[in-house]
């Protein structure tokens, strides 16, 4: 399955692919300390699920995805 293909959920004024396209880099490396969670959509990783479009949780990841 694509990542691409999945739909975004969730505000998305406050998901790290909108704040990118705005260059708002400060408040991404907050974001991004400390991950546990990964975008489905694009790969992006984050602490809080609520700032990934599609987010999955690591420990959720099945196993053939990981490699």
């Amino acid at each position: 399955m694509e990542m691409s293909k999945k739909k975004c959920i969730g505000d998305h004024s406050i998901h790290i692919c909108e704040l990118a396209s705005h260059d708002k880099h400060d408040e991404i490396l907050k974001m991004v300390k400390e991950p546990h969670y990964m975008c489905f959509k694009c790969g992006r990783v984050a602490h809080e699920e609520k700032n990934l479009c599609n987010p999955l949780a690591f420990n959720k990841i099945p196993f053939a995805m990981a490699h």
